[in-house]
């Protein structure tokens, strides 16, 4: 260990000296952290060799390794606890999620247009309530009521008695499963 005490100590010098010192601290900190954390043994290896060659390049050894080794894998162990609290994953694109899939897509688009010619069926001015209401844009009463020239007070009312309609139209269009036994 004396070899960090001289500045001038080459890197793979030093790798090789704090080598088993660095995997056994990694492992045995990994291991006990493993529940909380999820952190690899490999992971906290490299950020120490990290943070040695740091101090190396600045030509601050540490006075003593071992000491610092030990220290070391543990504040990276509670960085990784610490960030392992605070991040959320991305979801997994590699396995396919069934909501977003081709099939999806479909049934959805052919739930939409059967929906839309349901609504082009309802009679008065429920279709075009209906349909401005299902508008992508997500309009507010208030620029529904200005397109369709009603009172945005009578929307709701007239929206309720539309969704009614819609209700028993879409019921006698869908066949509903018989119970069996």
């Amino acid at each position: 260990m004396t070899l960090l005490a001289d500045a001038g100590a080459q890197p793979a010098a030093v790798v090789h000296a704090l080598y088993p010192l660095v995997s056994a601290e990694a492992t045995a900190e990994a291991s006990d952290a493993a529940a909380g954390a999820a952190v690899e043994p490999a992971d906290l290896e490299q950020a120490v060799w990290l943070r040695l060659l740091e101090l190396l390049a600045d030509r601050r050894p540490p006075a003593d390794p071992a000491r610092w080794v030990r220290a070391t894998v543990r504040a990276e162990v509670r960085r990784a606890r610490r960030t392992a609290r605070r991040e959320r994953p991305y979801a997994d694109e590699t396995t396919a999620d069934p909501a977003r899939g081709p099939e999806r897509s479909a049934v959805g688009a052919d739930e939409r247009r059967a929906l839309h010619a349901v609504v082009g069926r309802l009679p008065g001015r429920c279709a075009g309530l209906l349909t401005a209401m299902l508008a992508p844009g997500d309009p507010t009463y208030r620029e529904i009521a200005g397109k369709l020239g009603m009172s945005q007070g009578s929307l709701g009312p007239i929206r309720s008695r539309c969704l009614g309609c819609l209700r028993r139209m879409l019921a006698a269009e869908v066949v509903v499963p018989e119970l069996r036994g």
